[in-house]
């Protein structure tokens, strides 16, 4: 959520920023400012009548001590107006707050300077490109005919235990998930994040800390008898994790990672996006979030890009890093790099991962705090990417690594695996 000092001290460049979304903010910045100064008038006025119901109820006190009873009776009735008064600013203020509140919630955040402005993904723009297309023969087959082929991946049983987007991995295929969780964890212990095992659901406290709420409310799984969100990713509760905290600038940066399952809705999804491990309901996803001072979360955001490359090039798989236009940027980052593998067999990209700085807009809803050398609290910078995906990573391994009898495996998983091929 964006701050009001940084709306009234920035306007033009907010309104500047959120366009490049395709968002005329205008006239909602200008809104929040208004009823920010309503709702401060309201809080003075209503400062100034219990100052002055207090000031009143001492003399009325002192005039009983007197024995001057007609004239505390006079006054008395005065601090009844008041209370009535203080009681009516009192509901102004919430309602301004209110309407305030669901103004600031209806804000994306304000795009880095770096990000360009556009309308979706076509207009996203290329920061590298690294390894060479496979070029397969006429008879490679698209990942979700390998799995099934070499029992590896059932859909059909899915469908028939759940519904459609909750394959069922077995033998091997279940395997090679298991290697990727923990190869993927190993690579990040190694780069100084903490691992953590946090719960599947979260409460809506959680979900509204992270934006989940309410721009994505209708792609979470609701239970609704208990008020709990299905995780989306790991993010929403590592990051809540130090929600309402303030931290010791001598613990930054912080930098955790978690396995976990997600699960997504993914309502309005068809088509080819669909289509074996294109895209699930349920999924699993390693994750690293960090939370850094201000000043250092640039300098992290390019450390967790450069991160995520390097295991990506251990699973000698080539990729694309695109910085993302201000059209295809989540609602609560400021800045996202997405990485994509080279599906083979679907001859197209697919993206694995999302490496995203949100600076203060979510530490802002969960009041995630520092002292800084001042002694004074401030707003920490929070980021987080996937290291990694799995469905799509695992898809682009079969395709890439396919061969006439079955599927080579990366030799950096291969001590995980326990095989270094998966044969018809």
């Amino acid at each position: 959520m964006l701050q009001i000092n940084y709306l009234r001290e920035n306007r033009e460049k907010a309104i500047d920023g959120l366009a490049k979304r395709g968002l005329d903010a205008q006239q909602t910045i200008d809104d929040i400012l208004t009823l920010d100064e309503q709702r401060r008038q309201a809080q003075t006025d209503l400062d100034s009548t219990l100052a002055q119901s207090n000031k009143i109820s001492k003399e009325i006190g002192e005039l009983f001590k007197q024995g001057r009873k007609e004239e505390a009776l006079k006054l008395k009735e005065k601090t009844v107006s008041l209370k009535v008064r203080s009681k009516d600013l009192q509901q102004e203020m919430e309602q301004k707050m209110h309407a305030l509140e669901n103004l600031l919630l209806s804000l994306p955040n304000v795009p880095n300077p770096l990000v360009k402005a556009g309308k979706s993904e076509a207009d996203n723009e290329e920061v590298k490109q690294v390894g060479a297309i496979p070029s397969l023969d006429d008879k490679a087959r698209p990942h979700w005919e390998i799995a099934e082929d070499l029992n590896l991946i059932k859909f059909d049983l899915g469908v028939k235990i759940t519904g459609a987007g909750f394959p069922v991995y077995q033998g091997k295929g279940a395997r090679l998930q298991r290697a990727l969780i923990n190869f993927f964890l190993d690579e990040n212990q190694k780069a100084g994040f903490q691992e953590f095992i946090p719960p599947h659901f979260v409460n809506e406290a959680s979900a509204y800390g992270t934006g989940q709420l309410p721009d994505k409310e209708g792609q979470m799984y609701h239970i609704e008898k208990d008020g709990l969100y299905a995780i989306p990713t790991a993010e929403v509760p590592i990051t809540n994790i130090f929600r309402d905290e303030i931290l010791e600038g001598d613990q930054l940066p912080i930098k955790c990672t978690a396995y976990t399952p997600c699960f997504r809705r993914e309502a309005g999804s068809y088509g080819k996006d669909v289509r074996g491990l294109n895209r699930l309901h349920q999924f699993d996803k390693v994750e690293v979030v960090a939370l850094t001072k201000p000043e250092d979360s640039y300098e992290m955001l390019d450390g967790m890009v450069v991160h995520v490359e390097k295991i990506l090039q251990k699973l000698d798989l080539p990729y694309r890093i695109l910085r993302l236009c201000g059209g295809d940027t989540g609602f609560t980052s400021a800045i996202t790099y997405d990485f994509e593998v080279w599906s083979a067999a679907q001859k197209r990209w697919l993206e694995v991962s999302s490496v995203s700085n949100f600076e203060t807009f979510q530490t802002n809803r969960m009041k995630i705090r520092f002292r800084n050398q001042e002694r004074k609290t401030e707003l920490l910078h929070s980021l987080n990417g996937s290291a990694l995906a799995l469905p799509r990573i695992v898809a682009a391994l079969l395709e890439n690594h396919q061969t006439e009898d079955g599927v080579a495996i990366p030799q950096a998983l291969q001590a995980y695996t326990g095989f270094d091929k998966i044969e018809k």
